[in-house]
């Protein structure tokens, strides 16, 4: 039987913050002890929780909130990075030439609709080194990496699940796979062209002034590109047909599995999109993979930190389902006063807490603090669900620690002797920039 949603205490949240707070300090403040025990502080917290929780409670509700973890979130999500992954990294982009501003603001507004498609980290792995290329000959452009963290590695996910992880978990709790598209189409112009706008006049300014640049009135800006590892596209056209089908399924089998209801429609889905990810790893040459300098690391970590994410998140999901009732109700209330939520506040305080945590658990929180039904979500609450979605997708690049591709894009412009700026920096350019676009976004879109 499922655990008694109300029986959880505030206790039990611990873990999850715990889990959360280490994510996201420990790297910055001890990053060699980081490096070399990541995976012991993380199944740290995770114990920390499974433990007393067995003892409290038994085996079987136990292996129950596992088993209902893993099958019902956990696998579905580590299905589609996985194939988003490896479909990225069997992709080589080079470009030879010299970029003008008017061409760096095309790449960006390529990369931001093309993270829609192979998701931001794809699109970040994808089109950084390119734009490093193009921009060598420049002796200022370390505003070209911050702006590419901006609309590339966040902003630009917004338009699908595929995009960004906090709106795949949402399509696993049941919305629809075009909603994000036809709901926050604008959102994604509002924000994304403005950023793009201001991004143009700051490079334009750069250019001008740059000595390096020894004519840039009659610098065409012109470059070369070649496509290597093509087979690729179809891979990932073939993964995003099996998601579609299986969304668009309206009579789905299920089978009995540890106690768990399973949908085989899913799990077929799953099982697809885990063999397009072979197929691609098994029909890319390896010198593409060589070039892209591809590891399977980052998606060691990714699979590890979710893991826990999935695991600890349990009783704080079950306290919000508690309703105002329950232990988190004091937090429920403040974003419902009266009982009318403040969309507002579910916009800033999902994208805070996304860029100081990580953006797909911070979803999940406010997703079930909203209800969690996705039906009234998408229907009568679909501005909640936009100012949660837009909130943990833009505000990920508020600081490096928001989204996974943040660090990734600055670690490779750092290798490529790019001087980039340090956490407190970062926040300087995000909140010069970034902050007021978002603050004029919510007045005109949510109050």
């Amino acid at each position: 039987m499922p655990h008694d949603p109300v029986s959880f205490s505030l206790p039990w949240a611990i873990p999850f913050c715990g889990f959360l707070i280490s994510l996201a300090f420990i790297p910055l403040i001890a990053p060699k002890f980081w490096h070399q025990n990541f995976g012991r502080v993380l199944m740290g917290w995770v114990a920390a929780f499974l433990v007393p929780f067995g003892f409290s409670e038994g085996l079987e509700p136990s292996l129950h909130m596992l088993n209902h973890a893993l099958l019902h979130h956990y696998i579905p999500f580590m299905a589609l990075i996985t194939v988003l992954f490896t479909v990225g990294g069997g992709i080589h982009i080079t470009m030879r030439g010299k970029a003008s501003p008017l061409m760096n603001a095309g790449l960006l507004g390529v990369g931001a609709l093309l993270a829609n498609v192979i998701g931001t980290t794809g699109a970040s792995m994808l089109l950084i080194r390119p734009l490093i290329a193009l921009n060598k000959y420049r002796r200022y452009t370390t505003h070209v990496i911050i702006f590419f963290i901006f609309l590339v590695s966040n902003i630009g996910g917004v338009l699908t699940p595929l995009g960004d992880p906090p709106l795949f978990i949402g399509f696993l709790n049941g919305i629809d796979f075009f909603w994000t598209t036809t709901h926050l189409i604008y959102p994604f112009f509002i924000v994304g062209g403005s950023v793009l706008a201001v991004f143009w006049v700051i490079d334009h300014y750069y250019f001008y002034h740059d000595p390096s640049v020894p004519d840039p009135t009659h610098l065409q800006g012109e470059a070369k590109i070649q496509l290597k590892g093509w087979q690729n596209f179809l891979i990932l056209g073939a993964s995003i047909a099996a998601i579609l089908t299986e969304s668009f399924v309206t009579v789905k089998p299920h089978m009995t599995l540890f106690g768990l209801s399973i949908n085989l429609a899913a799990l077929t889905r799953d099982f697809i999109l885990f063999a397009m990810a072979y197929a691609s790893w098994k029909l890319t040459p390896p010198k593409i993979h060589e070039t892209n300098h591809f590891t399977w690391e980052p998606l060691e970590e990714v699979a590890l930190v979710f893991l826990g994410v999935f695991i600890t998140v349990v009783p704080v999901l079950e306290m919000l389902k508690a309703g105002e009732t329950g232990p988190l109700g004091s937090l429920i209330h403040l974003a419902n006063p009266n009982g009318v939520p403040d969309v507002s506040l579910y916009f800033w305080l999902t994208g805070i807490f996304s860029s100081i945590l990580d953006n797909a658990p911070t979803y999940l929180i406010f997703f079930n603090m909203a209800g969690g039904d996705p039906v009234f979500l998408m229907s009568q609450g679909a501005t909640i669900l936009a100012a949660i979605s837009t909130g943990a997708v833009f505000m990920g690049a508020l600081t490096y620690i928001g989204n996974a591709p943040n660090f990734m894009v600055r670690a490779i412009a750092t290798r490529s002797h790019i001087k980039m700026p340090g956490f407190l920096g970062y926040l300087l350019w995000s909140f010069s920039i970034l902050l007021p676009i978002l603050l004029g976004f919510s007045w005109f879109w949510f109050l």
